[in-house]
């Protein structure tokens, strides 16, 4: 997959390309290595509870949960304090984009996007589906189907990054992003 990171350097290649992706995993085609996920985002059905969980399994610190509305669905969301990767909780209602029914469990891994748009065009030509799209709700991220593993990729767009490190992350560094 042709994607690039802001801050690569060239003739770095990934350790593993995509499963059956031959085209644009080399040097020679001037990709770089891809940037771990800024996130690793969480569905759980009780916030606090999977809070809980983490900061005694492995002494994770948290921002206060906040409250959100995206379309018709309320949700409530938390960050870690520290990252990257940070790690987000996310508890939604029943047919929302964070659909609790299937239980508590590792739904997505959050890049940040240079270009959005020509991010998810080519996610999705490569055969990783749109699974939701935020941009007709004003927000610029959208969820790819992984289907190898069920796990879905989200593509933020790196304009919101001053946005998240304010609200989570006062003072951090910037984060490297996506170019495809």
């Amino acid at each position: 997959m042709s994607i690039q990171h802001e801050r690569g350097r060239a003739g770095e290649t990934p350790a593993h390309p995509p499963a059956g992706e031959t085209a644009g995993t080399g040097p020679e085609d001037g990709q770089v290595a891809c940037p771990g996920p800024y996130h690793i985002g969480y569905v759980v059905p009780d916030i606090e509870a999977a809070m809980r969980d983490f900061t005694r399994a492995a002494g994770t610190a948290w921002n206060p949960v906040r409250e959100g509305r995206l379309g018709g669905w309320d949700y409530r969301i938390v960050f870690s304090r520290h990252g990257p990767p940070y790690t987000e909780l996310i508890e939604g209602p029943a047919g929302s984009p964070w659909e609790p029914g299937r239980g508590a469990r590792c739904d997505h891994l959050g890049f940040w996007a240079a270009g959005i748009d020509e991010c998810a065009g080519r996610l999705a030509a490569r055969g990783w589906p749109l699974d939701f799209d935020a941009r007709p709700y004003g927000r610029p991220f959208t969820y790819h189907r992984m289907t190898g593993t069920g796990v879905r990729l989200e593509l933020v767009d790196v304009s919101v990054q001053p946005e998240f490190l304010r609200a989570w992350n006062p003072g951090g560094p910037p984060m490297t992003a996506l170019r495809c």
